[in-house]
Parts: C-alpha cells; sequence; structure tokens
C-alpha cells in the first residue's frame, strides 16, 4: 500500500471515531480492502445500547439494499454459465406475472429501469409495521402492471429484485439463500455473510436503533426479522470487512474476483442516470458516481435501524465499508468526508519526516482541533467537520518545536507563529497556535468543570 494510503486509512478511522462520539451515535464498523485485502477495520460504540455490549469488527449488521449487488452477482454467475441473458424478458422464467411485467427484461430490473413499483400498495415491512412479503404475496403484487413504461428512466425497485431472486431459484431449482451463498458468498471468501437471518450460532450480531426524537431516547430495535422473499433485495447481514472485501472483488480491475472482468464491466458501467441526484447513477444492482476527480461505485443500504455506505475507487484499488446501527447513522456523510480525506493525502502525499511527528487531537473549550501531517506541511483540520479539511490553516515547520501559519483562511492566522510546549519528561504537552492555547482533551475537560460549575439554584 503506497504511503499516502496508510497516512489517510489512518486518519479516516481516527476522523471517524469522534464523529460517532460528537454526534451520539451507537455504534459504527469501518473497513478497508486495498487490492482485495482487507488492510484496517475499526469498531466503535455499542452494539447494544440496553445490554451495553461493546462493539467489535466481527459484529454483523443489516446491509440491506447491498443485497441487491450480491444478487446481481448471481445472475452475472448464471450469465457466465450459459443459462441466462441480460435480454431475456423475466416471463421466460417466472409464471403469474402480469403481462406488462412479464415483457421487462433481467437487464432493466437489475438497472431498476423496468417502471415496477418500488414496494407495493403497503411498505410496511421497511418500518417494523408488517412481516416482509413472503413468496405468494410478493407474486400477487407481481400481477399488478408496472407503474411506468420500462426502459424510460430510473425508477428504484425492491420488488423488482425480489423478483430477481424469483428468477435466480427458476433456473437453478434451489432456494436463493441456498444457491447465493453457495456459488457467490463462499466463492468470494466471505465467511461473515449471511443472506437472511438466523445468523449461525455464536455469530455477533449489532442491534439496531431508532432515533431520540420523537421518543425522547434511542430504543433498541431487533433487526433480526427474516426478510422472505425479499432477502434478494434487502435481506444480508455482513461485516463490513466482508462488505468491502466483496465489493473491492467487483472491481473491473480487480486481480481476483468471482466474475469475469466483462461481466465485472458490465455490472459497474453507468447505465442510467439517477434523477435529482449529483453524479449519481446505477449499472446492474450498482451504485456509481464521480467524486473528487474519481470514478466510484459501490452501494447503500437502509433497513430499520442500520444505515450503510459501501464505496471502491478502483484507481486506487480501494474499497470502504461503513455501517452504523441507527436509523439515522451518519454512514453517507462519513463516507463523503472519508473520500475528502482521501484526496486531500492522494494530492499532498504522505508526512515528510520533519513533519510526522506534529500531529493529535488539541482542545479548547471550542472544541477538537486535529494537527494532521501530510507532505511537507501540517494541517490544521476541523474534526467536527462533515470535511474535516474545509479551510484547514497549513503550518510549515521551521524548527524542531516551532513554525507559523503558510496559509489559513482570511478570518483566521495567515502568517502567525505557532509552537510547541513540552513538559519536564519531554513531551509535548500544549501547542500555541497563533494565539489559541490547545491542549489535551483530559486538560480542557478538568478546566470547563472547574471554570464553570453549575451554580446552585436559589428557592423559589
Amino acid at each position: 500500500m503506497d504511503a499516502w494510503l496508510r497516512s489517510a486509512v489512518d486518519y479516516i478511522g481516527s476522523w471517524i471515531e469522534f464523529q460517532l462520539t460528537t454526534s451520539q451515535q451507537p455504534g459504527v464498523i469501518v473497513a478497508f480492502a486495498h487490492r482485495g485485502e482487507v488492510v484496517a477495520e475499526h469498531a466503535f460504540g455499542l452494539a447494544d445500547l440496553d445490554t451495553g455490549e461493546k462493539l467489535t469488527p466481527r459484529h454483523r449488521f443489516r446491509i440491506a439494499s447491498h443485497s441487491k449487488s450480491f444478487t446481481s452477482a448471481g445472475i452475472m454467475k448464471l450469465r457466465e454459465q450459459r443459462k441466462i441473458r441480460l435480454d431475456d424478458p423475466v416471463g421466460d422464467y417466472v409464471g403469474g406475472l402480469h403481462p406488462r411485467v412479464a415483457e421487462t427484461t433481467i437487464a432493466q430490473v437489475l438497472s431498476h429501469s423496468a417502471g415496477l413499483t418500488r414496494d407495493g400498495a403497503d411498505s410496511g415491512q421497511f418500518i417494523d409495521s408488517r412481516p416482509y412479503l413472503n413468496e405468494s404475496e410478493l407474486r400477487a403484487e407481481l400481477k399488478l402492471p408496472t407503474v411506468i413504461e420500462p426502459g424510460t428512466r430510473f425508477k428504484y425497485s425492491n420488488h423488482g429484485f425480489g423478483l430477481i431472486g424469483l428468477v435466480i431459484e427458476a433456473v437453478t431449482r434451489e432456494p436463493y439463500p441456498v444457491w447465493i451463498k453457495r456459488e457467490i458468498i463462499e466463492p468470494a471468501g466471505l465467511r461473515e455473510t449471511e443472506p437472511d437471518v438466523p445468523l449461525p450460532k455464536g455469530a455477533s450480531f449489532a442491534r439496531g436503533h431508532t432515533r431520540k426524537v420523537p421518543l425522547g431516547k434511542r430504543c433498541v430495535i431487533p433487526g433480526n426479522n427474516p426478510t422472505h422473499a425479499m432477502a434478494s433485495a434487502t435481506g444480508f447481514a455482513a461485516t463490513a470487512a466482508d462488505t468491502a472485501r466483496f465489493f473491492a472483488q467487483l472491481a473491473p480491475n480487480a486481480k481476483k474476483s468471482l466474475l469475469s472482468a466483462a461481466s465485472r464491466r458490465e455490472m459497474t458501467r453507468h447505465h442510467w442516470r439517477i434523477p435529482q441526484s449529483f453524479e449519481g447513477y446505477y449499472g446492474l444492482g450498482i451504485s456509481a458516481g464521480r467524486i473528487e476527480g474519481w470514478d466510484w461505485f459501490g452501494h447503500g443500504g437502509h433497513f430499520q435501524g442500520y444505515i450503510s455506505r459501501t464505496c471502491c475507487i478502483p484507481s486506487c484499488e480501494l474499497a470502504i465499508s461503513i455501517l452504523s446501527n441507527s436509523i439515522d447513522g451518519a454512514a453517507p456523510f462519513w463516507m463523503d468526508g472519508a473520500m475528502q480525506i482521501l484526496r486531500v493525502f492522494q494530492t499532498r502525499g504522505a508526512p515528510d519526516r520533519r513533519v510526522r511527528d506534529w500531529t493529535g487531537r488539541w482542545w479548547t473549550i471550542w472544541g477538537a482541533t486535529d494537527l494532521v501531517p501530510a507532505g511537507n506541511r501540517v494541517l490544521v483540520a476541523n474534526p467536527q467537520f462533515n470535511n474535516p479539511f474545509m479551510d484547514a490553516g497549513e503550518i510549515e515547520v521551521t524548527g524542531r518545536d516551532i513554525g507559523k501559519f503558510a496559509s489559513a483562511a482570511g478570518t483566521s492566522s495567515h502568517g502567525e507563529p505557532v509552537r510547541r510546549v513540552r513538559d519536564k519528561h519531554g513531551k509535548v504537552s500544549e501547542i500555541w497556535l497563533a494565539g489559541a492555547n490547545v491542549k489535551p482533551e483530559r486538560i480542557v475537560a478538568r478546566e470547563i468543570a472547574r471554570r464553570y460549575k453549575p451554580r446552585k439554584r436559589r428557592p423559589v
């Protein structure tokens, strides 16, 4: 792994931990796969607020619509085996469909351009007000016509991927969970992934959580409800490590994969522009786009109590998966921030020897400041921001413990001095960033407690 990439991965983990703490989210796990191998994984927070169980990288989350990418990979595998074609009508494999539904092609369903209903007349399965659809219920809803004309625009459909699960069962003559595990999950080397619950005995499982509002506190969402006929759309449970490892194998330039390069290119190419999105596209069971000059692909997931995002950047040979276990989980924002961090390090490079030890998280009553060495400068980052390097000042180091702001925002301290203060043991104990004196977190916490201790209320 390039030195700049290692530096970026290290800081992303530190930044996400800070973000989790300040946003008071229950928990998050994040994993990085480089060239198909997991190179870092972190777990922060709790797996269950009721029990206080600590989250670990081995906890599995419901990864929801990531399931669609596994299902699409299953179709591509059957296509490679010449058992199916992408332009085949789904009605060739599944009977009892409305004629307009039966005429839609497998490719249209996989790319969400078949015009199908998103979740049917009652989407209560996604808010825990009813169980997920079983096969007979799904088939009954597929007897209704398409909502719009197929092939006219991107229109997301969970029902569509439920239908693809029925196609796989018709072709393989096996239950979807059985076939997809043997033919896709296991060949990909994923040992912590299941297409639906229940999980194997002894597997660690992170519970989901509600928002604090409207009740005023978070409640635990069990998250262990089976998805039945909708498993191919939303049923999967996995660790961040397995999710990152799988998506890394879908990159067209991956050295090792369960699919051919041709299949991976077809899955990840931009089939449809996603309306009302910024540079958002969809392939075959794959989201895609361009950010910070990089082409990326991946998927997101929303299951009651869980929000997740996975992003693969082929040019960096890197996949990142972020799984959060609350219904207001910040995984999408943290993924955007991770991309910004990666770009800064890719542009500036790993820290030079002279600035390498100018690092750490330092505090005032205003909050934290991160000193992040990159290239030949030290960036003064704000970990509270979704992009911690937005408006970041730059310190030019001129001596062991001295430097100056070589660059800073117009309202900041451009040109002013910076110095580190060491204690009697030679350890840096505080830093002066121009006129701002920043200190370790524990010191500032004690100062706040002493300076602003509560006053006694006068009796009314």
